[in-house]
């Protein structure tokens, strides 16, 4: 028996109908009676079987890149001074995201909000990244995004960094490389298939395939054994022979044959290409050192263009373009000590207009580079305003492949499919909330943003104590609109809006969810204004 037509099917239906408009009422109110009359005959048609997704579900590949802040891509930021001529191209053919912006500023809590659509402050990671050989950020029996689409018939692969924990093997109280690790990708992430390298600048370093070490890492780095470029500071146990500017070689061969192998198979597939770049180690290849005349992570920059466009062009070779969306995004913000200083001597601004970097609170630590192509459903060179989070990834696609989220998850999710396929009447979002390094937190709606902290919540200055000692007060309040570079704290000439957004973010806390549903718990105590954080750098 056939499904019948669900929202998402309606949705396209309608933007194939006539594409310009937000509302439904305004859609239906421009279309002709004739047209209106074949719209409700495919209506018809639709519920007696011929169901668009259910016949031709289609691909999802999501490139993850590390550190990349939203001024390092072109299209984003006119000015930049790096070239990305692939992901220039990716933006003329779908639709590029204004106001997209990850979980967290950082990396792991970042990861674990894509595949669980759920905020991390809400876990026990309250600040900070997970340390090497850190246990899982994933709770045991949580649903995941690849888990959710497996259900869904799909096969789902993860290539590239995790970053989300593991439970590594001891033996005689040493770590034993010989055996399975516990509850990595396949197990607590749900990937059907794992490749990549946990963390590129965390030991061990090798390739992990599924649950096993690809060889034995017997052998042990140290920082002093690699070019200060790299910014490598954790030693550990190495595979001999490693050679870090091979790494995102290999990821990138390993995704375009990933897609090779699968795109004639009828089941659809889900690809999470998890980059390690351009975070360090920045390790870019021989044929990239040098190409940006800038400095080595800005040549890591380039050959990370270079990678999605690779992966672009294996989609297209293989003939599934039409049935394949591709998201292009990242983690956080730009590093900012890897290259930073020379990057803005060139006239380069990785974050843009935007104050802050990775682990900040300011925009700059969060607003993300986001492209999304699906031919024939995004329409082609068009921008969208509406704030998005990455923990938006889990709705959008149960809504494309018809699966049903339970109450205990997708705690933070909202479908962003209305925004892809141009119907959406208003925001998708009732509000975003960010978290920094250090664990602050922060809240926006519409053109407000509050952050819970007097400075930048990480690494800019000033940050949190000198902040203090400086006097600033303990809450800043920025219109986004007038002030995209946060200079103007106006929290003193708005109580009412500080009072409104901090009830709605301790509702948000108090409910253990952002969306409609059943309340749900916190895995810890959450406060706004948090006492001891606990975490690592990274």
């Amino acid at each position: 028996m056939k499904s019948p037509m669900s929202l998402y099917h309606f949705q396209l239906l309608l933007a194939a109908v006539r594409p310009e408009p937000r509302t439904l009422r305004s859609a239906i109110a421009a279309i002709s009676l004739p047209s209106f009359a074949a719209l409700v005959i495919s209506v018809a048609v639709a519920f007696a079987g011929d169901c668009l997704a259910a016949d031709a579900p289609p691909n999802i590949i999501v490139i993850l890149a590390d550190d990349l802040g939203v001024g390092d891509v072109q299209c984003f930021f006119k000015d930049g001074k790096i070239q990305t001529p692939n992901l220039d191209r990716l933006a003329t053919q779908g639709m590029r995201f204004t106001e997209a912006h990850s979980g967290s500023s950082i990396c792991s809590p970042s990861r674990y909000g894509i595949l669980t659509g759920r905020y991390a402050w809400r876990t026990r990671l309250r600040s900070g990244v997970l340390k090497p050989f850190d246990t899982p950020l994933i709770e045991s029996g949580r649903l995941t995004i690849p888990a959710m689409l497996r259900q869904q018939a799909y096969t789902t692969a993860c290539i590239g960094k995790w970053h989300l924990g593991w439970n590594w093997p001891v033996t005689d109280g040493k770590r034993d490389f010989t055996k399975p690790i516990a509850d990595g990708p396949t197990a607590r992430g749900g990937f059907d298939y794992y490749f990549g390298t946990d963390v590129p600048n965390y030991p061990p370093y090798c390739f992990i395939e599924n649950d096993r070490t690809l060889g034995i890492p017997s052998a042990q780095l140290t920082p002093k054994e690699v070019p200060p470029s790299f910014h490598l500071s954790y030693p550990g146990a190495m595979l001999p022979g490693w050679k870090f500017d091979e790494i995102l070689p290999t990821l990138d061969a390993k995704a375009v044959q990933y897609i090779a192998d699968h795109a004639s198979e009828k089941k659809p597939f889900f690809l999470c290409l998890t980059l390690t770049s351009p975070h360090e180690p920045i390790a870019p290849s021989k044929e990239w050192q040098g190409r940006s005349a800038i400095n080595p992570v800005a040549d890591f920059i380039m050959q990370t263009d270079a990678v999605a466009g690779d992966v672009i062009q294996a989609v297209e070779k293989y003939g599934i373009s039409e049935n394949t969306l591709v998201i292009f995004t990242a983690d956080n913000g730009h590093c900012p000590y890897t290259g930073l200083e020379a990057l803005l001597k060139y006239g380069h601004r990785p974050s843009g207009p935007y104050r802050g970097y990775k682990f900040d609170i300011w925009e700059g630590g969060h607003h993300i580079p986001f492209i999304a192509r699906w031919p024939g459903k995004i329409k082609a060179g068009t921008t969208c305003d509406d704030p998005i989070c990455l923990t938006d990834l889990m709705a959008t696609f149960a809504e494309i492949s018809g699966a049903k989220i339970p109450g205990n998850a997708g705690e933070d999710s909202v479908s962003i499919l209305p925004d892809l396929l141009g119907t959406a009447s208003t925001p998708v979002r009732e509000a975003l909330v960010h978290q920094s390094g250090d664990g602050n937190l922060a809240i926006r709606q519409g053109k407000w943003k509050l952050e819970f902290c007097p400075g930048s919540g990480g690494w800019s200055a000033p940050k949190n104590a000198p902040a203090r000692k400086q006097g600033l007060p303990e809450m800043q309040l920025y219109d986004t609109t007038e002030d995209v570079a946060e200079q103007r704290n106006v929290q003193a000439e708005h109580p009412e809006i500080v009072q409104r957004l901090t009830q709605l973010l301790q509702k948000y806390i108090d409910d253990g969810r952002s969306t409609p549903g059943p309340k749900q718990e916190n895995d810890v105590l959450v406060k706004i204004v948090p006492g001891n954080l606990a975490g690592g750098s990274e």
